[in-house]
């Protein structure tokens, strides 16, 4: 392949089997028109030596050979040069068993037999670059191979998360066989797992078909067991928003949907109230006019940032006022495993604390939130706690 030659330059292949096709096919032509003047027009006579018996003797066991290299190398290589080069080592042997055959006929005392012996050798000529041509114009036309469809139509049909085969075509070019697949595909489905379903299926088709180029297009459908949930997040994912604590609640008739949208902190108002109103728009577009669509701007998490462990003396305020809160905190056992690290925006609280393993999330969440703006109050430059929930009796590796 080149800048202009997207799939490569394999047709020259079938160019080049096609001119010999051609050429077959006026020798066959020439061989047929002289022995039908030599049979209806003129008498013509034979002569030979042994010499030239002995040179078509040799010629056919050369012929033999050769033609059966070029048959396993044009196997091999799918090369339709090299096939239509094999064809005409092969009729040359035919056409020469035939010449002897004339010839012995014309010694025996007919001697039209030799132009006989020449219309035979025609029609083998004939045979040969009829097949030829047939597979030659086949690749031009870019028929698929036979039985190739169905297989690989098969293959895709039965791999996992394909909703439906929507096109498929295949382009022979010398041993290249070019696949393109369409697929459909849950329109949910998330990124990384589309992304491995179309690896998946050009796997599977090259294991089948070996020289196969493949391409997998997805189409994303719509289907009507989503979710408002989902819709929505796949709306907000389509513009590039990070969303979270999305809410839809039944109104009646109606339906309200809430969640909280995450800008950039350093973004100014009119900005992120602008990128808010492109998301409620394309909820509302999706979900209908009538459907309530509120969101709460907040800013993004703080991405990677530099700190280092906090000083003893910073740190044991903090840990004093977590066990407090963890005492007055009904079924919370304790908290452990606490770290405090300082960092230009101020202190990042990290602990681990137990709950009973039959405790609600919602209540461990509550409970948890309640230590965090405790926290906050008593120590207002802590800029963020993260707290993590265990089940009593069961560890976790202390970081």
């Amino acid at each position: 392949p080149d800048a202009d030659h997207h799939y490569g330059h394999a047709k020259a292949e079938s160019v080049a089997a096609l001119l010999a096709t051609g050429l077959l096919f006026i020798t066959s032509a020439w061989i047929i028109f002289e022995a039908a003047r030599r049979l209806l027009i003129s008498e013509t006579h034979v002569s030979f030596a042994w010499w030239a018996i002995a040179i078509i003797v040799a010629s056919v066991i050369i012929d033999f050979n050769r033609s059966r290299a070029l048959s396993a190398v044009a196997r091999k290589t799918a090369s339709e040069a090299l096939e239509a080069d094999a064809l005409h080592f092969s009729s040359d042997m035919w056409s020469s068993l035939v010449v002897l055959a004339g010839l012995a006929a014309t010694w025996l005392g007919y001697p039209q037999a030799d132009a006989v012996a020449a219309l035979i050798v025609a029609v083998f000529v004939g045979l040969a670059g009829w097949r030829l041509g047939k597979r030659t114009l086949a690749t031009l036309l870019d028929a698929a191979p036979a039985g190739a469809t169905e297989r690989i139509a098969a293959i895709v049909k039965a791999e996992e998360g394909v909703l439906a085969l929507s096109r498929l075509r295949l382009r022979p070019a010398g041993a290249t066989l070019f696949t393109g697949v369409v697929v459909d595909v849950r329109r949910t489905l998330p990124i990384d797992d589309l992304v491995a379903l179309k690896a998946s299926i050009a796997r599977r088709i090259t294991a089948e078909f070996a020289t196969a180029d493949v391409t997998v297009t997805a189409n994303p459908v719509a289907l009507d067991d989503e979710s408002i949930f989902q819709r929505v997040m796949l709306i907000a994912q389509r513009q590039g928003a990070a969303i979270h604590h999305l809410t839809v609640q039944s109104l009646g008739t109606r339906r309200a949907v809430s969640f909280d949208l995450e800008v950039p902190g350093a973004l100014a108002l009119g900005e992120a109230h602008e990128i808010a109103t492109r998301l409620e728009d394309a909820v509302r577009l999706e979900l209908g006019d009538d459907v309530e669509v509120e969101s709460h701007i907040e800013p993004l998490p703080d991405g990677e940032i530099s700190g280092i462990e906090a000083s003893p003396n910073r740190r044991r305020p903090i840990e004093r006022a977590l066990e407090s809160f963890a005492a007055s905190t009904p079924r919370l056992s304790d908290i452990h495993n606490i770290r405090v690290r300082e960092s230009v925006g101020g202190l990042y609280v990290h602990y681990h604390c137990r709950f009973a393993p039959d405790d609600r999330v919602e209540t461990v969440h509550a409970a948890i939130d309640r230590i965090d703006h405790g926290l906050r109050e008593l120590h207002p430059e802590v800029r963020r706690v993260v707290a993590h929930a265990e089940p009593l009796g069961r560890d976790r590796h202390r970081l």
